[in-house]
């Protein structure tokens, strides 16, 4: 076979449009989903945070010391 012998095909180009644009829209499409899905997790319940308790404490009482005498 030679490249002049008619029974040799020759492999059809594909036009590169259809699938441009399908993964333009696939991109587009995870874009949005991740935008939704950070929208939806910033307005979600606000967490309940820091809870401080104060509580005042009462001395215990002292019993006496030792003495010591000179």
């Amino acid at each position: 076979m030679t490249a002049a012998d008619p029974d040799v095909r020759r492999a059809r180009r594909r036009d590169p449009w259809p699938r441009r644009l399908v993964v333009t829209f696939l991109v587009l499409v995870v874009f949005a989903v991740g935008i939704a899905v950070g929208k939806a997790l910033n307005d979600g319940p606000a967490s309940p945070g820091t809870v401080t308790y104060v509580r005042t404490l009462e001395p215990l009482p002292q019993e006496p010391g030792p003495t010591t005498s000179p």
